[in-house]
């Protein structure tokens, strides 16, 4: 059964050669981001501080707060990106991650070469990646342009094949940061509809978003974060309250923000 299990989960960033208080005065300017510690001689940010939640299927969790706050090294930290310094994170289930839907494209290599080497990393077989081929193809409209070399794309030709091969397979659970803009107006309608059945088979989804009203509609829990901490949690199971989460404890070895 797919699901997700963070307990008191810690990433931190070393910042080499960087001096400490020149580098937490600018975090402090900034007022956005981890909190600064030290560990030894090396600045560190923590991005993630102990932060915890479970998720099982059925459930849409929205990340909520400002740019700094931590939702997107959290979508990567369960998609195995970054992994935790401390605590647990147990992930059951394929995950789809559209935090970029470009990553892991070879420039050199044609439209229909990605398409391929995505479904060979996915594990799948020759009939299924042709299939994905054909699927791919359809959508996308980019018709003789899969057989160019990908670095010859326009921006809006890379979203359109980045996310047709991104959503083109199922799975459990699906990761996204902000809601996808793809292409023209009618594009963007047939993206939609492509993206809404896709969310529908999945399992779990987290979505990162600045739009209270877009996690409104389509999560039925929410995590704010603020500077790598979970401040608040609300849920619709809870009777659609809001409750406030304890602070974790300050970084042992430094300063904090």
């Amino acid at each position: 059964m797919p699901s997700v299990h963070a307990s008191r989960i810690v990433v931190e960033f070393p910042m080499y050669s960087i001096d400490h208080r020149s580098f937490k005065h600018q975090l402090i300017q900034s007022a956005t981001g981890g909190r600064i510690g030290q560990r030894g001689k090396v600045a560190v940010v923590r991005a993630l501080d102990e932060v915890s939640f479970q998720l099982n299927p059925g459930d849409r969790l929205g990340l909520r707060g400002d740019n700094g706050s931590g939702k997107t090294t959290l979508l990567r930290a369960i998609a195995g990106i970054y992994p935790p310094l401390s605590g647990r994170l147990d992930v059951v289930g394929s995950i789809a991650s559209l935090i970029d839907c470009n990553l892991g494209m070879e420039g050199e290599a044609s439209g229909v070469e990605n398409i391929r080497m995505r479904g060979i990393l996915l594990g799948l077989s020759r009939r299924e990646t042709d299939n994905l081929l054909d699927d791919v193809a359809q959508f996308t409209q980019l018709g003789s342009f899969l057989s160019m070399p990908v670095r010859t794309y326009s921006a809006g030709m890379h979203l359109r094949l980045g996310f047709a091969v991104s959503t083109a397979i199922e799975a459990d659970i699906v990761l996204m940061d902000e809601w996808l803009s793809v292409g023209d107006a009618d594009f963007q309608k047939r993206a939609e509809e492509r993206l809404m059945r896709f969310l529908s088979r999945s399992k779990i989804l987290v979505l990162a978003s600045h739009s209270e009203q877009l996690l409104s509609n389509v999560c039925n829990r929410i995590i704010h974060l603020e500077r790598g901490r979970v401040r608040a949690a609300w849920s619709q199971e809870a009777h659609d309250a809001v409750y406030q989460v304890g602070l974790a404890p300050q970084l042992e070895t430094g300063d904090h923000l």
